[in-house]
């Protein structure tokens, strides 16, 4: 399915960003902006399920064959949030990036108690601004904002492409190209073990104190700090 994207700058580089779970390419709008200043052409995209992009049926390869199918290959950075995390991991051998940042990446929820793919619909039916804010203290008030409108625009049955994680376990066994995991700080994902073995596997590990899952949104300029190096 050839996704929705959207587009900043002009600069000689590219950078491919892939959003997470209920979110679409709205998410970077911070991190975009940024990246294109730094001399990239931005290409972020909408998940099927998410935005502006089609529907149909929902699976982690599907998501994966999706981008590789909008998105140019060797790209100079290529970097995905969550489920945009698993999803560049499992087309990364196709996009063929220079490099790879997997931001607090969904490989495995069977560790993460009470998480699994009825609490995305249930969020969705409860959805407040007050709700959205309670749970996220630290964003700004366009991010609140945001986030209702991404809402609207999910299709919630886009969850179920979770229940695969509650029993597999799809962490990488080795970076296909230099990478990097970035890890909020706790993270429901990536425990302190976990993170160590992909350390052990050859990835890059750096955790973003006091960060919540979705780093680039609880402190900007913490996530554009880690990237430093890989950008």
């Amino acid at each position: 399915m050839k996704l929705h994207t959207r587009t900043w700058g002009d600069g000689d580089r590219t950078a491919l960003l892939i959003h997470g779970m209920m979110a679409d390419h709205r998410t970077w709008r911070r991190v975009a902006p940024a990246l294109a200043d730094r001399g990239y052409r931005v290409i972020a995209v909408d998940l099927r399920g998410h935005g502006a992009s089609g529907r149909g049926e929902y699976s982690p390869r599907l998501f994966a064959d999706d981008v590789v199918e909008t998105l140019p290959t060797g790209a100079d950075l290529a970097l995905g949030h969550s489920l945009g995390g698993l999803t560049l991991s499992l087309a990364v051998d196709r996009l063929k990036p220079k490099r790879a940042v997997f931001s607090d990446p969904a490989w495995y929820l069977a560790s993460a108690e009470g998480f699994g793919p009825e609490v995305f619909a249930r969020f969705k039916a409860l959805a407040s601004k007050e709700r959205v804010r309670e749970m996220n203290p630290r964003w700004d008030e366009v991010d609140v904002e945001i986030e209702l409108e991404t809402l609207a625009a999910w299709d919630d049955a886009t969850a179920s492409s979770l229940a695969e994680l509650s029993t597999s376990d799809l962490l990488p066994a080795a970076p296909v190209v230099p990478s990097l995991v970035q890890i909020a700080d706790p993270s429901f994902l990536i425990s302190p073990e976990r993170a160590t073995l992909l350390r052990q596997r050859g990835f890059e590990v750096r955790p973003v104190p006091g960060a919540g899952h979705t780093i680039h949104r609880d402190d900007f300029e913490a996530f554009m700090a880690s990237l430093e190096g890989w950008i």
